[in-house]
């Protein structure tokens, strides 16, 4: 399995994604700008479409199949494109706060430890639906470092597409994300652009 193993904060000041939007509490003293040339209408496409891979650790293969499943959508490719990638279980469990960044959510996931509608599920990339319960499993929860992830989270906003209940460490899919729920800056329409010469 291919993994990206690059150095989170050096990848976030090269695409200019702040490092919080990973999960990530700390930050760069270097300017990401500085000595740069003026980029081609090109490069802010494919900058674009490298923070969003990034941002949610797909690589291209998945990434143009969800660009695809995004076209067969009804609505505005780029927010389909962006709901997907929300849908995403490792996401889900990221900003639900049962882990710090989404790798981690990815490592749990992995486990064993997350149960989709009671069942145990060990695939990241499953996509949930409205009304899934994602739940951390029985035996993980007296997990030492479970319970510390949760604890480091507690001040964390649940985006009001999901509900989480922290004691019982069960969450709900109310709803898709819409592009509103989107909390860091991208401009969609340039990946779009990109997929469609």
């Amino acid at each position: 399995m291919a993994v990206n193993r690059q150095p989170i904060l050096k990848r976030c000041r090269t695409l200019g994604i702040n490092p919080p939007t990973m999960g990530v509490n700390k930050s760069s003293n270097r300017n990401p700008g500085q000595g740069r040339r003026k980029q081609s209408e090109y490069g802010l496409q494919l900058n674009e479409k490298q923070k969003v891979k990034f941002i949610y650790g797909v690589l291209e293969k998945p990434f143009r199949k969800y660009y695809v499943m995004a076209t067969k959508r009804q609505g505005i490719t780029g927010e389909m494109l962006l709901q997907i990638l929300e849908s995403r279980l490792d996401n889900v469990v990221y900003r639900l706060g049962l882990a710090n960044t989404r790798r981690e959510a990815r490592h749990l996931i992995n486990h064993g430890h997350i149960k989709v509608n009671g069942k145990k599920l060990d695939i990241p990339s499953y996509l949930v639906k409205p009304d899934d319960e994602i739940s951390v499993r029985d035996k993980s929860k007296n997990s030492v470092r479970i319970k510390e992830i949760v604890e480091t989270n507690a001040s964390r906003v649940v985006p009001k597409w999901l509900s989480m209940d922290r004691e019982a460490l069960t969450g709900k899919v109310l709803a898709l994300a819409t592009r509103e729920d989107i909390d860091y800056d991208v401009e969609e329409h340039l990946i779009v652009e990109l997929y469609s010469k």
